[in-house]
């Protein structure tokens, strides 16, 4: 049994068991990481951020090529203990977590590179909190439906990757979207080799309003289940209502997630067009925990 220090954080509901491990001495097996995050045994969160420095965790290797100034990495695990690409949300309550605790410094007008396995992400303090790059996104290839429970029938989705994989399922209408039962797992067809985080949005009356998109939005997370908020499936969401709007729609968004609202803007960059997330972060407190 060992004893290890926690802070619990969240961004618009989207909560962590966050662990400092700067030189990379813990190795957190699958069940441990979900008993920390177990919501009636355990401190209870939809993922565990373990705060390492990029030079003491192997995937780290690739931010350092990518970026050598990617000190920290955000050893990002579900709260099944799986791992995970990115989390939007993670990465802002991750950089919260460095300045509070002096591990870095974020002056206003730079940026702080942080390594995941999606890659280098750079964040910036925003009026509402943190903004983060997310970096290029894609559009998947094909048509995949999604059966969820409250749905009479199955409807379509767009794949959106955005350093994670994510389906996103337009309805019809706000009735529809508080009808889902989201204690149980959309299914998805084809199914996606490693999952997807699986987005159900209805547009705001009117869409656009002052020259932003609006949007509301529930998630249901792989590894996790439904959660109040994800920022990553935010961002897929407003890209995806986005190209459905067709060539007028607007680059900036308003996202309404259960836990909050988090906004959204497309951008042009030299290796194509960027998606960023912009949203707050808070730590809520901090204790020890005795670990199995």
């Amino acid at each position: 049994m060992a004893e290890i220090a926690f802070t619990k954080g969240h961004g618009t509901g989207n909560d962590f068991v966050i662990v400092a491990d700067p030189d990379g001495e813990l190795d957190l097996g699958d069940a441990q990481v979900a008993a920390l995050c177990d919501r009636r045994f355990g401190i209870g969160a939809d993922g565990l951020l373990r705060v390492v420095r990029s030079s003491r965790i192997p995937e780290g290797a690739a931010s350092l090529a990518e970026e050598p100034d990617a000190e920290w990495f955000m050893d990002y695990r579900n709260a099944d203990g799986s791992k995970a690409e990115m989390c939007g949300n993670g990465v802002r309550v991750f950089v919260h977590y460095l300045l509070e605790s002096g591990l870095a410094d974020l002056p206003a007008g730079s940026t702080l590179p942080v390594g995941t396995r999606a890659g280098v992400r750079d964040v910036m303090r925003s009026e509402t909190g943190y903004q983060v790059d997310l970096g290029r996104w894609r559009a998947e290839e094909g048509e995949p439906t999604v059966r969820a429970r409250g749905l009479g029938v199955p409807r379509p989705g767009l794949g959106i990757d955005v350093g994670n994989p994510h389906v996103v399922v337009a309805l019809a209408s706000d009735d529809e979207l508080d009808g889902l039962e989201l204690t149980a797992k959309p299914e998805i067809e084809p199914s996606p080799p490693h999952g997807a985080n699986v987005e159900f949005v209805v547009p705001r009356e009117p869409l656009v309003k002052d020259g932003v998109g609006r949007v509301r939005m529930r998630v249901f997370e792989r590894g996790v289940g439904e959660t109040l908020s994800c920022g990553t499936g935010v961002a897929a969401t407003a890209l995806a209502v986005r190209d459905w709007a067709g060539r007028t729609a607007p680059d900036h968004w308003r996202v309404d997630v259960p836990g909050g609202t988090l906004g959204v803007r497309m951008f042009a960059a030299e290796d194509g067009e960027h998606v960023a997330l912009s949203g707050p972060a808070a730590l809520v407190y901090s204790g020890t925990v005795t670990l199995a």
